[in-house]
């Protein structure tokens, strides 16, 4: 069951009986009331609404230059050595540090960096373009562009001589970033795609024990609780130290697959707790939210990234980061994380083969469990109370967050290089509606959405797009890498002055060309400091300050749930069972003939409303245990213990980052400290 094509498949409940103890209560898409979507049909086969191109894609112009041309083996192996985190691109400093093992004059080399890219960071086709101009200028030729065209397309494209032995790894002391896009390394170059102990913390049900089987709780007994069997909702939240044993997932693009009329991306989740890596598409990802959702209505969780027909590179690359937040939220949720059906996800190695063979339950949780007397006790009397403060908080916490986001990535990418702004000739002049920013920018007084709070922000910020994070610059020009460029031009200074024009070695000269080297040299390793500093950044702190902002949107949806899906029939039930009793008791004292067979119809009709009733009763108290769990266990640990960890660890990278920077340049104080004024 479940196999058939994602578009066709219904929301709806597995079970006429649904409510009444049985079934599940969710009965529509679970994206689709996301407040992550962006004006867009997440499900719909319809294109994305296509920006105005950029008039200058670097991308396409090199695609084309280097085209189906096979690279010399010493192509591969430089970038290797400027990649070795694998991310499928290199830092200007990286590059500038590669073409400098070819001897060439530092003029040379900053002239080639300048013609391959004005980023601060280059693809593999901009660092082989590179590659190939050095070997022209080695061979004394024109350096050009289309020199390098003419030669790839008679398949002959020139050789560099390198010295990749002189290459040395960056110094920084800032941990590489994951890489989060593996490619293929053959040696020809295709027109692209897209650029595109751990204790368990709650110490309860090891999700990589013995291989799941088929008694990973899919028939209706997950995780080996029967009906009536505990709930677990009583304890004092989490362990000690729960923080420093969450597991962490990664979840890396590889890239698209399939045929021209299919195709699809694929994602390799990792975890790091031992099981070897697994490969999802997209639409998995969404049948496993389908199914917790309708398992766990009433626990918290974040949404899905939207899917998108035709996304470009940036927005896949957001969307693995939504990915990888939301999965690395539901493995560390105290009650979701022991689910079989996630278990599977992370370790079946064909997740489409085993849906096929297996049959998955959609009962709620309340089904199998139950909240015992000592339990009930512990729910608040004023629940519905606290229920409304939070309701209140949470709006402007959303917009706050979002703000966070927004200006921290602001500031990183400032940091990531200089701002020097492209011509105005290059920059686009559109700004489609679904980007708009509500702080900045607010919604007219007649929108429906100006009055829902956060439920209006549908971008990350001026400069970037949907809430989730699917940003497009408006400015498509990226900033230059000023300080890998600076670098190079100083060299090229040092090489112009090393001889002095009076024809004769002067002291003067010498000493100040000596010092020029060394600000070159030193101008170099701030510049390697400073990119992974901001790689870093990225990848840890500004994720945190996103999960964060989920973490309340998650809160957010939960008491939209909680609204639509708590309610039961109890009291019509009631008042039927009454009429039914009234109508039994006069059948009984009239007994006309053949009365014994209506009054057992009757008798079956009392008893199967009263069973619902019970049942109906105790889902009500599960809710009330299970949105008390989630604010007192989930909400307030998270929302607090887990900024403490942040702001630690950030005060304690900058501190140490700004440290090296100023020994960095107390070094270079020290390094200059004899040029010459005289």
């Amino acid at each position: 069951m479940f196999n058939a094509p994602r578009p066709a498949q219904r929301y709806a409940g597995s079970s006429s009986n649904v409510g009444f103890g049985g079934g599940s209560f969710v009965d529509e898409n679970p994206l689709a009331n996301s407040v992550y979507e962006d004006g867009l049909d997440p499900w719909s086969a319809a294109p994305s609404p296509t920006p105005t191109p950029n008039p200058h894609n670097t991308s396409s112009v090199f695609s084309s230059v280097i085209a189906d041309a096979t690279v010399p083996n010493i192509y591969n192996a430089a970038f290797a050595a400027a990649d070795p985190a694998n991310l499928g691109e290199a830092s200007i400093n990286s590059l500038s540090r590669i073409l400098s093992t070819s001897a060439l004059p530092a003029a040379t080399i900053d002239k080639i960096v300048n013609l391959v890219s004005s980023k601060p960071r280059v693809s593999k086709l901009e660092f082989f373009v590179a590659l190939a101009l050095v070997a022209l200028a080695q061979a004394g030729k024109d350096v050009s562009i289309e020199q390098v065209a003419a030669l790839s397309s008679q398949n002959t494209l020139p050789e560099p001589a390198l010295d990749l032995s002189q290459f040395q790894p960056s110094t920084s002391v800032f941990l590489p970033p994951t890489p989060n896009y593996r490619q293929d390394s053959s040696n020809t170059i295709r027109a692209p795609a897209p650029a595109y102990s751990s204790d368990d913390p709650w110490n309860t049900n090891p999700r990589f024990g013995p291989p799941p089987g088929s008694a990973g709780g899919f028939d209706g007994t997950r995780g080996g609780l029967t009906n009536g069997a505990p709930s677990s909702l009583a304890g004092t939240g989490l362990p000690k130290e729960w923080w420093r044993k969450q597991e962490v997932i990664r979840v890396n693009l590889l890239g698209p697959q399939g045929f021209i009329l299919n195709r699809y991306m694929v994602y390799e989740v990792s975890t790091n707790r031992g099981p070897p890596p697994v490969q999802r598409r997209y639409s998995e990802f969404a049948f496993l939210w389908d199914v917790l959702l309708r398992r766990y209505p009433f626990r918290l969780f974040p949404a899905l990234p939207p899917k998108r027909v035709g996304a470009d590179e940036h927005f896949l690359e957001q969307r693995r980061r939504g990915l990888a937040r939301a999965l690395n939220f539901v493995v560390n949720h105290p009650i979701i994380k022991d689910d079989g059906l996630l278990a599977v996800f992370l370790t079946e190695p064909s997740f489409e083969n085993w849906r096929k063979h297996t049959s998955v339950s959609l009962d709620e949780e309340s089904v199998s469990k139950r909240v015992d007397r000592i339990e009930e006790m512990t729910i608040p009397s004023d629940l519905e109370d606290k229920l409304v403060t939070i309701r209140l908080r949470l709006n402007p916490l959303i917009d706050q967050w979002q703000r966070i986001c927004v200006l921290a990535e602001r500031i990183m990418r400032r940091r990531e290089a200089a701002a020097v702004r492209s011509p105005p000739a290059f920059r686009q002049a559109y700004l489609p509606t679904h980007f708009s920013f509500s702080f900045f920018a607010p919604s007219p007084p007649s929108s429906p959405r100006s009055t829902a709070g956060a439920a209006s922000i549908l971008s990350e910020s001026a400069s970037t797009t949907t809430l989730y994070g699917f940003m497009r610059t408006v400015d498509e020009n990226p900033l230059q890498g000023d300080l890998a460029r600076l670098t190079n031009t100083v060299r090229a200074v040092a090489e112009v002055g090393e001889r002095c024009w009076r024809g004769d070695e002067r002291e003067l000269s010498n000493g100040v060309h000596l010092g020029l080297e060394q600000v070159a040299t030193y101008a170099q390793r701030h510049s390697e400091m400073s990119e992974s500093r901001t790689r870093t950044l990225f990848d840890t702190t500004l994720e945190a300050l996103k999960a964060q902002r989920d973490l309340y949107l998650a809160t957010r949806d939960l008491l939209i749930r909680h609204d639509r899906l708590s309610i039961d029939q109890v009291e019509r039930l009631k008042k039927r069972v009454e009429t039914t009793s009234l109508k039994l008791d006069g059948i009984r004292t009239a007994q006309k003939e053949g009365w014994e067979e209506e009054a057992d119809r009757l008798t079956s009709l009392v008893e199967k409303d009263q069973a619902t009733i019970a049942a109906q009763l105790n889902r009500r108290v599960f809710i009330r245990a299970s949105m008390w769990h989630e604010l007192r266990v989930v909400l307030h640990n998270r929302e607090n213990t887990l900024v403490t960890q942040l702001v630690h660890k950030f005060s304690r990278e900058e501190r140490e980052f700004a440290e090296n920077v100023l020994n960095n340049w107390v070094s270079l104080g020290e390094a200059v400290e004899g040029m010459p004024y005289e």
